[in-house]
């Protein structure tokens, strides 16, 4: 059987998932970023609303590619003509 652990321990332990969770959020920013800006998209006067609709549309594309078991769509989505953007992906935001 486990010893038991004490509070500290466990809040030790919380810390150091709380720090590898911060460091995973900032290395996924940076990697976003990269490819933010190798693409130009970076220097584009993109407005954040459709910015969000193109990631949750890529996003929508790779989660349809990973139940069909391939490694991506090759169909994108469309978005509405009014610019909107349309159904939401689920997303996580645990940034």
């Amino acid at each position: 059987m486990a010893a038991k652990s004490s509070i500290s321990d466990i809040d030790a332990q919380i810390e150091k998932l709380r720090e590898r969770r911060r460091t995973l959020i900032v290395k996924s920013a940076e990697r976003f970023a990269r490819a933010a800006t190798k693409s130009g998209l970076a220097e584009m006067e993109i407005a954040d609303e459709e910015l969000d609709a193109v990631f949750e549309e890529i996003a929508a594309r790779f989660r349809k590619g990973e139940k069909k078991g391939t490694a991506g769509a090759t169909a994108s989505p469309r978005r509405p003509p009014n610019g909107g953007s349309g159904t939401t992906a689920e997303v996580s935001h645990d940034g």
